[in-house]
Order: structure tokens, then C-alpha cells, then sequence
């Protein structure tokens, strides 16, 4: 797995990605002066990425706690799903990005150049999305949801393989699954859409869960965590050309975001808000921190973000039955590397 990404180096591109994977600023080697006062050597002095609003990410939170040192973050902009993010890194636009491992799948299918290093999502007993209905719906079973709108924050990522293979499960054909529209909708108005009777279901996590079900009146159809249990669910990514120029950043990254993911992991949660709560107000983006102290959990499954064969081999699996991808395109073992991990050697994880 850890060799992966070498032999990924010079493979030619779909024609859509190869005028796009030319990193541009972080991506160029420092001066030899400058390496004789690293003495970690790295390549890079600062990484560009995309945030979240409201939120805090890992590498936010190793940057904040020391870890990532002498590395510095760029923030360029937020984020408006992980597949936007993603693409952002396979044109240029930033160093790492982060998505639903499936869609990570669908971009490796399509030739992209990239390779997921650190697990940094995921579901668990705290953090899990459930899929709403109003408590008078007639909805109870999924053929009941055939003909029906069920809201999403976007398509092709976390929420859209979830419900399908729900339907899937459940035992709808694929031509009743076509009968189920996935209507994007913004999450934060995704509660009221439900409620105004604009969709059918609604998917609900973390605040805006929480405070749905303290107004009452809706019930869940079903929730992501009975379907799959505890996993990592998205992973960032680098590209191959990245990693092969910054081989020491890419460790420094990786090193530090899997660091801060324990340290919020071990923390007692109202450290972790506060901790979280001070990095919003102190990076001055005019952002409600309000959502943060309904935090609950890393939901990441693997130590400092190791990512497990199986959290990419079930939509490899997925992606085949529904006709995507073909059978044995893609080997699960080769997507993704656990190499710049520190817990690795601990967990007995292999690279």
C-alpha cells in the first residue's frame, strides 16, 4: 500500500484531469538556504486548503496545538462538499483536500493522480447521520420512499451511496431506486424543508440533528450507522506529485493531523469545544461557533486516522454492482497508503 503512489508517478491522465494536476506555489521546492534552517527538511513552508464554516478542522487543530510546526497553513477559502474539495486539489487550487471515500473511488476510476493518506470523518456511537421523516409521514419502509424527494447536501458523496444501499438492502430494483430523487439542499435549511413538506426526508447530523429532534415531531427512517456500524468514512488526499516532491511535508502532515486526532479523541470533550471555540475566534472569519459545542466525537475509526482495506474495498464493491466500475478496475490495497503515519508501526496497520 505505502508504494502505491510511486507507481502511480508518470501515469498518464484522463485528458479532463492532466491539464489540471500542477500544484503551483506550495508545490515548488525551497531554496538550499532554506533547508539549512529546517532541520526537519521540509520541502514546503506552508500548505493550502479549504475549510469549513463554523467547524474546525484537524489540521486546523494540529496547527493550533503545535503539531504541524514549522509547517504553516494557507487558508484559501471554505469548502462546499467534499468532492468540490477534492477537485480543488486535483486542479491546483490546493495542496490536500478531503472527501466520502466513495467518491474518492469514482476520482481514481477516472485516472486522477491523487492518494488518500489519513482517514479524518467517520461514524460512531456519538457522530452519525440519521434520515428523517415527519412523524405523521406515511413513509415506513423504503418502497415507500419510491416517487418520493429525500434532501442531500450534495450528490455523489456520503449521503447519496447511503441511501442507495439502503434501497439496495432493502430490496428495491434499480429501476425503482431511480424513482427516488435526491434533491441538494443546503443543511442548514434542510430541517424547515422537511417541515414545509418541500421533500419527503431529510438528512440530519451532529447540531442540526440535535436540534430537530429537541422541536420534535420527526422520526428517523433509518440512520448510516445501523447500516455499516463504526468506520471512516472520507479520507484527504494529496497528489502523487505532491508526495514525491515533499515526501518530509507530506509525513509533517500527516504526522500532525493524525496527532491532533487523538489528542481530540483523549481530551475530554470540553477541552476539545473550547479548544475549538478559541481557533474560531481567533482566525477572524466572522463564523458562528455556535455548532461546535454539540460536538461529540472524532468518528474516526483507526488510530490517528489509519485507514482500514475494508473502508474503501465496500464502495469498490458498491460502485461495481451498481455498473460503475468494472469488476477487479480497482484493488482496494492499491488506492490509498498508511506510510506517513505514525501509528502505524503501533497498530500493526500494513502501509
Amino acid at each position: 500500500m505505502g508504494n502505491r503512489w510511486l507507481k502511480r508517478i508518470g501515469a498518464v491522465l484522463a485528458p479532463a484531469v492532466a491539464s489540471a494536476v500542477v500544484l503551483s506555489g506550495c508545490g515548488a521546492k525551497e531554496p538550499s538556504s532554506a533547508h539549512a534552517a529546517n532541520p526537519e527538511g521540509l520541502e514546503v513552508t506552508e500548505l493550502r486548503y479549504q475549510g469549513s464554516v463554523g467547524a474546525v478542522t484537524f489540521p486546523e487543530l494540529a496547527e493550533d496545538l503545535g503539531y504541524l510546526a514549522p509547517l504553516k497553513l494557507k487558508f484559501i477559502g471554505n469548502t462546499i462538499s467534499g468532492p468540490q474539495d477534492i477537485q480543488a486539489v486535483v486542479t491546483g487550487d490546493t495542496d490536500f483536500g478531503g472527501a466520502f471515500n466513495g467518491a474518492i473511488v469514482k476520482l481514481l476510476a477516472a485516472k486522477a493522480a491523487v492518494t488518500p493518506v489519513i482517514s479524518y470523518y467517520g461514524v460512531d456511537e456519538n457522530t452519525w447521520t440519521g434520515y428523517y421523516v415527519l412523524d405523521d409521514s406515511p413513509i415506513r419502509t423504503a418502497k415507500d420512499l419510491i416517487g418520493k424527494k429525500i434532501a442531500v447536501n450534495t450528490l455523489g458523496a456520503h449521503h447519496e451511496f447511503v441511501i442507495k444501499e439502503y434501497l439496495h438492502r432493502e430490496g428495491l430494483t434499480p429501476k425503482e431506486i431511480e424513482q427516488v430523487t435526491l434533491v441538494v439542499v443546503p443543511p442548514v435549511t434542510s430541517e424547515q424543508t422537511l417541515r414545509a413538506h418541500q421533500v419527503d426526508v431529510a438528512t440530519l447530523g451532529g447540531l442540526l440533528r440535535d436540534k430537530a429532534l429537541e422541536r420534535g415531531g420527526i422520526r428517523p427512517l433509518f440512520r448510516d450507522i445501523d447500516l455499516f456500524g463504526t468506520f471512516s468514512a472520507g479520507t484527504y488526499v494529496l497528489t502523487d506529485k505532491f508526495i514525491k516532491e515533499n515526501p518530509n511535508a507530506t509525513r509533517k502532515f500527516v504526522e500532525a493531523t493524525a496527532k491532533a486526532i487523538e489528542w481530540a479523541r483523549t481530551t475530554p470533550r470540553e477541552e476539545v469545544i473550547a479548544r475549538f471555540e478559541k481557533i474560531i475566534a481567533e482566525r477572524g472569519r466572522k463564523e458562528d461557533a455556535s455548532a461546535v459545542k454539540y460536538w461529540k466525537s472524532t468518528g474516526v475509526a483507526g488510530k490517528g486516522g489509519l485507514i482500514a482495506e475494508s473502508e474503501f474495498q465496500t464502495w469498490i464493491d458498491w460502485l461495481v454492482a451498481e455498473g460503475t466500475l468494472k469488476e477487479g478496475q480497482l484493488k482496494a490495497a492499491d488506492l490509498y497508503t498508511n506510510e506517513f503515519n505514525p501509528y502505524r508501526a503501533e497498530e500493526g496497520a500494513a502501509p
